[in-house]
């Protein structure tokens, strides 16, 4: 039994106990708009209507109880084939969730787990450092990868056609993308927009961390990765780690677009950051990508 197959068998045996334990998650909602860390908001912020969608919050079932997740599907049918959608370091808010419609409007059943929900609600925050020390450094990436596979095990109890597996993230999301690919074959096919990849800088990454150019052997031509040559986290000297890593194991299918002068964040509509052109162009390569590789 392979784990998405067991978390499948776990999500049935949660489901049949009414009384599915909360104790120790620090959120049990998504919150709602845009976390605090990001206010104001851009006024060219893209906004995506629930028409002909079935779209807001459900509850997944995990091994220690249960997560919010923001998930989108078109409101006939069925066996939409499946898109995981990775947050970014502000969690599960507004922007994630209007991804999950743009989604479900090109025909896809997409969620968002919110993959912090044992640690704190990111939403509240309003700096980023405090952000990342109270929370993010304290995710794992084994918890993550867990609840992703219950995500998907969700996914199916839905009537989506999880064989038609992909997934997307965005900076912390990003770098979650190409572990998570690494995780699981049944993944068709993943797009990561401008996750870090290598270590930088003078200071070396904390003992057990795992970075994408450690897992590259398992990528197998899957990935499409988004980053920009002004990204002032993420140097080309770690892209360029990333590419040579899968050139050692042999994989010539990955790609690594790479936007000049564009900075990260790019595709966050809601932020100075944004680049219209630059995000119109990744996004539909992201769903070429996935059409090319049967999602």
């Amino acid at each position: 039994m392979n784990d998405v197959d067991l978390a499948e068998s776990q999500l049935r045996s949660l489901m049949r106990d009414p009384d599915m334990t909360r104790r120790g998650f620090a959120v049990a909602s998504l919150a709602t708009g845009f976390a605090m860390a990001v206010r104001p908001v851009s006024a060219q912020t893209i906004t995506t209507d629930a028409t002909g969608l079935v779209a807001g919050e459900v509850k997944v079932p995990v091994a220690d109880g249960t997560i919010p997740a923001y998930r989108s599907h078109p409101a006939t049918g069925s066996n939409w084939p499946t898109i995981l959608v990775v947050q970014e370091i502000f969690g599960v808010h507004e922007h994630i969730k209007d991804l999950t419609r743009r989604l479900a409007k090109a025909g896809y059943y997409a969620i968002a787990p919110e993959l912090y929900a044992r640690q704190g609600d990111a939403s509240k925050y309003t700096d980023i450092p405090t952000l990342y020390q109270e929370v993010v450094s304290k995710v794992p990436d084994g918890q993550v990868v867990s609840d992703l596979d219950r995500a998907v095990a969700f996914a199916k109890s839905e009537k989506a056609d999880t064989a038609k597996l992909g997934i997307t993230g965005f900076c912390w999301g990003g770098r979650q993308v190409w572990l998570y690919t690494a995780h699981n074959p049944a993944v068709k096919a993943g797009a990561a927009w401008y996750g870090q990849l290598a270590p930088s800088g003078d200071r070396p990454p904390p003992a057990g961390i795992v970075n994408p150019v450690d897992v590259a052997d398992k990528i197998k031509g899957r990935v499409i990765g988004f980053y920009g040559a002004a990204d002032q986290g993420i140097p080309q000297s770690s892209v360029e780690a990333m590419r040579e890593a899968l050139k050692k194991a042999g994989d010539t299918k990955t790609k690594i677009e790479v936007y000049p002068d564009t900075p990260h964040g790019f595709n966050a509509d809601y932020r100075p950051s944004y680049r219209p052109e630059q995000a119109k162009d990744a996004w539909a390569k992201m769903l070429a990508w996935f059409k090319q590789n049967g999602v």
